[in-house]
């Protein structure tokens, strides 16, 4: 670090010589009246620069300023000095202008206390006496100063204070009584001179603050009636890119004919929230409600706590049991440890696709969390608010959603729904859905609901996370004041998710194009593959699964597309199999007697080159120290082979009498070398010779055309041989999860799977080697289509994912460590598994031999994978869909928004003259602000217009279905602190953005 090697001391003799005056050429004059001897500066240089300054200029100087400290020099350092301390008054003049005083001025208190960024000074202040009818209180705000009583105040903190704070507590959780505390450190870190303590204060201030502000963006100031005529919910913040009526929605959208729309036009009209609790925020029994009210109940974020209390009442002996899900919400919610608790948790409703809070979607939490707390507040988030379909996701939703509507009935009239119950659907969240039982599994999985789109229903988890923080300062809060922060909160969380969505859409549009395009790719190649051998059933599987998406579902359903039949497959069966396929596995030794032909030739070759390839991997399996029965057996199993090959190479002066003649150099050397072990000796077969004019000089005539046509044949073997690896090992899998426990059977079970493994890597390696056969042979052409490149990452059963790079990098190190890895994926069985809106089949499936046309199992198999796959393809192209209608809404909420602030602008003029109590400064404020606001919406537009352009005719492009492969991507870039904060979770500090939930 250059620093540190060259800068070190430099840097600390610099902070020593601002210990001192500085450069005599700076300090030997008063830099304002030039007055010989100076004594004074602004402490730390804050204002004024590097001069010295009298007494007269300084004060003259910080009249407007007067939370600055000021430095005295006596004669070998300086000492801090208040400005109130000095001989010239510094005296804060209020209602004119810098420099002037009101000839009717009144004197503050003595002890009048500001709290600046600065630090906490106690001034003199002048109020102005000009003019009776404006107040202390008035005067003060007017000077950007917030007191903290309304009557005498005696203590204020500057709007920068405040502001300051706001961020601060929001970002990072610092309470109050901690910000207080580093402004009494910045003014007196050495206990001579102690600060007024003002941490009361201070948090009246903050909590009137929000109280104002959140008033002030909602427009309040502008409606007649001001303050009192605030609306339930009409402080929150809504969410832009979800259908808002009246807002972002195409005038008569409600009237549209549900039935006859157009399926990519209906489901961008759901509507589609999540629900959870959270058990951090708590709330002790500390004050009362009387003494710490709550102020315009239900206004923003939280529900109406009265009519909350009167429903909780109403359930309060209420038993609730579960018989599903083992999560923390049913275990809590008959919990009877609460001693000394008002409060348990929160519970909350967000929208699940942009995370942002639903007005009057909040509510305390009084024993956990139990069904008429989530239920009211369920009621109450969609309280007057117009829908055509209703998603909601919850943890326990398939036991919630139980007879929800008959206690729906005992709710007031204005929280019931007003839609049909078949257009409200209950999901449970990607990563919640596997602590749940089989059952619910496919009936509330977002990957199988037809618009889900890539929701995971897990966003407002991320919520809570941002939240948990001011669990330490809101729980010994009174019942208003934690109200209040929590409000605070709330706002802050929806407007930086709303700054962060103008970013987080166009990436997630980027990634829906791709994604869309990949896994529509990869499900058209098996489609086809699929449709020549079964057309009819790939119908019948596609009716299947549309019907299915459209249907409201409950748990143990039957006839379930994406689930296998139940099968008992016992590990006797799983052994027999294995034998069975050892029996009549090829090259155990034996010769089989056949006629001379060119075929038997390169047939007896061929056979040799795959016993050579089990042996080798045998002899690899075994490890460098065998078992002395290893040995004799590998022993055996090299004379046969040996006696095979002598035969083979009978043969072979037969029909290839010159091979030798027109080898390579480095082949003569390895065909003159007698010494190798069987199944290292090369045979030397005519694709083994480097070009046709060598094969056809050296080979029979038509020999290479008859190892072509057999090569091809060998491979498609090879590939029946890897699927038939491949379904072995995925079904012992499911066995040994199921049934087996205990180190004697896992030990057994493990025995098995390896050698299941060893079967595959030897058909992989069979596969590789005659496909490499055929290219040397036939050169590039059609049958690569067919026959492509097998990867390793190729090999995985039809349940498998693709590897991480984690856990590629750990398979690599077994690899490294000796013995044979396991082939391909990792398990990914049953219906929710991590990664399905991601997982790609491999092409090994896209086609099935007429061997296998037969295969029940294999039948069943494919059409769980197909019907998968055709999800994963449709869930990406709505994706696509959705996020083009939500950058559409998002505009239009802008146009709305600044439409109504330009009603807004003249609202307060138009009522001059009134009763009402309006003066033109007001309303010119008024107006300043509203039209600040509309400029502020105009210009928000006018950005998406032009940031989005490119991606939305992108994505517009291929919803066309124009081909958009050799089109080079859009960048997005990801490192804006917005979209860093609006991505993160707590998920994430363990997975790549939000592929867990996925």
């Amino acid at each position: 670090m250059v620093w540190v090697r060259d800068f070190r001391d430099e840097t600390l003799d610099e902070m020593l010589r601002g210990e001192g005056r500085g450069s005599p050429d700076l300090c030997a004059k008063c830099a304002g009246c030039q007055k010989l001897d100076p004594l004074f500066r602004c402490a730390r240089q804050t204002c004024l620069g590097p001069g010295m300054y009298c007494e007269d200029c300084i004060v003259g100087m910080h009249r407007q300023l007067p939370t600055h400290m000021v430095e005295m020099w006596t004669g070998e350092f300086f000492i801090p000095m208040p400005l109130n301390e000095l001989t010239v008054e510094a005296r804060v003049q209020l209602g004119h202008l810098p420099g002037t005083y009101c000839p009717r001025a009144t004197p503050a208190h003595k002890d009048f206390v500001i709290l600046d960024t600065l630090g906490i000074r106690t001034v003199k202040l002048n109020f102005c006496g000009c003019d009776s009818t404006i107040t202390h209180r008035q005067q003060l705000m007017r000077a950007c100063l917030w007191p903290a009583t309304s009557l005498d105040p005696q203590t204020c903190a500057t709007f920068n204070a405040i502001r300051l704070f706001e961020v601060q507590n929001c970002l990072g959780k610092i309470s109050a009584y901690d910000f207080v505390r580093s402004l009494e450190l910045l003014s007196n870190n050495d206990g001579l001179k102690p600060t007024p303590d003002r941490r009361r204060a201070f948090r009246t201030i903050v909590r009137q603050y929000r109280m104002s502000e959140m008033r002030k963006r909602a427009g309040t100031a502008h409606f007649d009636g001001g303050c009192k005529s605030t609306k339930q919910g009409s402080l929150a913040l809504l969410c832009r890119q979800c259908p808002q009526p009246g807002m972002n929605l195409i005038e008569g959208w409600d009237k549209i004919d549900w039935d006859s729309m157009d399926e990519d036009q209906r489901y961008k009209y759901f509507l589609w929230l999540a629900e959870d609790a959270n058990f951090k925020l708590i709330n002790r029994q500390v004050s009362t409600e009387d003494r710490d009210p709550i102020i315009d109940d239900g206004s923003g974020y939280f529900c109406h706590r009265g009519e909350y209390s009167k429903h909780i009442r109403k359930h309060v002996d209420e038993e609730e049991i579960s018989s599903c899900s083992g999560f923390q919400a049913m275990f809590l919610a008959n919990t009877r440890r609460v001693k000394g608790l008002r409060v348990t948790g929160i519970g909350g409703v967000t929208c699940a696709r942009h995370n942002m809070w639903r007005p009057n979607g909040l509510g305390d939490l009084q024993a956990g969390e139990r069904y008429c707390n989530m239920e009211f507040l369920f009621f109450s988030a969609v309280l007057n608010f117009a829908m055509m379909y209703l998603i909601l996701s919850y943890d326990i939703a398939c036991q919630f959603s139980k007879h929800l509507w008959e206690r729906m009935s005992e709710l007031p009239e204005k929280y019931q729904l007003k839609i049909d119950r078949s257009c409200v659907r209950w999901m449970v969240p990607n990563f919640h859905l596997p602590g749940h039982k089989k059952a619910c599994h496919s009936a509330f999985s977002f990957h199988w609901l037809w618009g889900a789109g890539r929701n995971h229903g897990e966003g407002v988890e991320q919520n809570w996370e941002f939240l948990n923080g001011a669990a330490g300062s809101t729980k010994l809060m009174g019942l208003g004041a934690r109200f209040a922060a929590l409000e605070g909160l709330f706002a802050f969380h929806n407007w930086r998710r709303q700054i962060a969505h103008f970013l987080i859409l166009k990436r997630r549009m980027a990634e829906a194009i791709k994604g869309g395009k990949l896994h529509k790719d990869a499900f058209d190649a098996f489609h086809a593959g699929l449709s020549e051998r079964m057309p009819e059933l790939v119908e019948e599987w596609r009716a299947w699964v549309e019907k299915y998406e459209r249907e409201a579902h409950v748990e143990n359903e039957k006839n379930v597309p994406y689930e296998y039949e139940e099968t008992n497959t016992t590990l006797k069966q799983v052994r027999l199999k294995l034998a069975q396929e050892e029996y009549a596995r090829t090259g155990d030794g034996t010769e089989v007697e056949r006629e001379d032909t060119p075929s038997t030739f390169i047939s007896m070759g061929m056979e040799i080159e795959e016993t050579q390839r089990q042996l080798a991997v045998a002899i690899k399996a075994a490890g460098a120290d065998p078992s002395t029965t290893n040995q004799l057996d590998f022993l055996k199993r090299r004379t046969l082979l040996r006696v095979r090959i002598d035969g083979f190479r009978r043969l072979q002066l037969t029909y290839m009498p010159k091979l030798r003649r027109y080898m390579t150099a480095s082949q003569r050397a390895i065909w003159d070398a007698g010494d190798r072990e069987p199944e290292a000796t090369r045979l030397f077969m005519p694709s083994d010779l480097g070009t046709t004019a060598a094969r056809d000089k050296a080979c029979a005539r038509g020999l290479d055309g008859v190892e072509a046509r057999l090569r091809e044949a060998e491979a498609a073997e090879a590939l029946d041989q890897l699927r038939q690896g491949l379904r072995t090992r995925t079904a012992t899998t499911i066995f040994k999860v199921r049934n087996w426990s205990g180190q004697r059977a896992l030990t057994r079970g493990q025995g098995i799977l390896r050698q299941i493994n060893i079967k595959i890597h030897a058909a992989k390696l069979r596969y590789r080697y005659a496909r490499q056969a055929i290219l040397k042979l036939k050169g590039h052409g059609e049958w690569e289509k067919r026959l492509q490149v097998l990867m390793d990452d190729d090999v995985r059963g039809l349940s498998e994912r693709s590897l991480t790079e984690e856990e590629r990098a750990e398979r690599n190190q077994l690899v490294a460590a000796g013995g044979v890895p396991e082939e391909g994926g990792t398990s990914a069985m049953g219906n929710v598994i991590r990664g399905e809106s991601h997982r790609t089949l491999s092409w090994i499936w896209y086609s099935v031999s007429d061997k296998e046309g037969d295969d029940e199992k294999l039948h069943e198999a494919l059409r769980v994978e197909w019907c998968k796959a055709y999800s994963r393809s449709r869930r990406w192209r709505e994706e696509l869909v959705t996020l083009e209608e939500e950058m559409g809404r998002t505009l239009a909420f802008g146009e709305y928004s600044e439409q109504l602030w330009i009603a807004r602008a003249s609202a307060r003029e138009n009522m001059l003259g009134t009763t009402a109590p309006i003066t033109p400064e007001v309303a010119e404020g008024a107006r300043a602000y509203a039209l600040e606001q509309a400029d502020r919406e105009r210009r928000t537009n006018a950005k998406l217009e032009v940031e989005w352009g490119p991606i939305r005719r992108r994505g517009a492009e291929y919803l066309r279905g124009e081909d958009i492969a050799g089109r080079p991507d859009i960048v997005i870039p990801v490192d804006s602190d917005a979209l860093r904060w609006a991505e993160a979770t707590v998920y994430e500090r363990d997975e790549v953005e939000n592929d867990i939930y996925q």
